[in-house]
């Protein structure tokens, strides 16, 4: 195996990132949903591994309005898309923190401990626009 770079291993995570946190994940079925659609991978559906899934389910907030609970829930949805990257050892810890930046615009920050350097940080600063676009 060949060993990566500090700055290959941060791009490589950084794009691990962006596709977990927006590619859309299945709706579980206890989630509300306003149609019928339920979104999602189709390559979920013969995963190689039980239940391992890609995406996020941040598109579940695209009707709602920016409150303290649609940031509560974005940064649940994004450490659940998240922690893979913990599960396979890529990253000792991940953390997610959802602030509203103004009247519509969420900023998202993703941090990654590692053992081996200092901490991984990628912010997301359009991510509502993103969710809403859908």
């Amino acid at each position: 195996m060949t060993t990566l770079t500090v700055d290959e291993r941060e791009a490589l995570i950084q794009r691990a990132v962006t596709i977990s946190l927006l590619t859309w994940r299945r709706a579980e079925p206890s989630d509300k949903l306003d149609d019928d659609s339920r979104e999602g991978w189709w390559g979920d559906s013969f995963p190689p591994v039980d239940n391992d899934r890609i995406g996020s389910r941040l598109w579940l907030l695209r009707r709602r309005s920016l409150t303290a609970q649609t940031l509560l829930d974005a940064q649940a949805y994004a450490t659940e898309a998240l922690q893979w990257i913990v599960d396979d050892k890529w990253a000792n810890s991940v953390s997610v923190v959802a602030t509203k930046t103004d009247l519509n615009s969420m900023r998202l920050v993703a941090r990654f401990d590692e053992s081996s350097s200092s901490p991984l940080r990628f912010t997301f600063d359009n991510i509502w626009q993103v969710i809403n676009a859908v």
